[in-house]
């Protein structure tokens, strides 16, 4: 089977302000064809021995795998946490017009 050619990567923010930041960024810079921003995400996570809750957004990136390393450098640049969360989910399928849109959103 192929290596997937698209991928979600995924993140979280403090604040509205952070997210949008954040999102213009990477489409701005060419790094992300869209990225979503989902509203009030409840974290619950172990960090430093205690079990802590956040209210977040959430951030669903969607981007070519070949940009990803350009992606994460830049993404930990603009993130206020000290570790944030940076995962990528690849995607294996979906709608072709679309999916050929995120491999290249400058040509619509």
């Amino acid at each position: 089977m192929p290596r997937p050619a698209l991928q979600l990567v995924l993140t979280t923010c403090p604040d509205a302000d952070t997210a949008e930041r954040i999102a213009e960024t990477l489409v701005g810079e060419h790094l992300a064809a869209c990225v979503n921003i989902l509203p009030i995400a409840k974290s619950v996570y172990r960090w430093r021995g205690k079990v802590e809750t956040a209210a977040e957004l959430l951030l669903i990136i969607k981007a070519p795998v070949r940009g990803y390393r350009a992606l994460q450098r830049r993404l930990l640049e603009l993130h206020p946490y000290e570790l944030p969360e940076v995962v990528s989910v690849p995607i294996v399928g979906g709608f072709a017009d679309y999916l050929t849109w995120i491999n290249n959103p400058e040509k619509s």
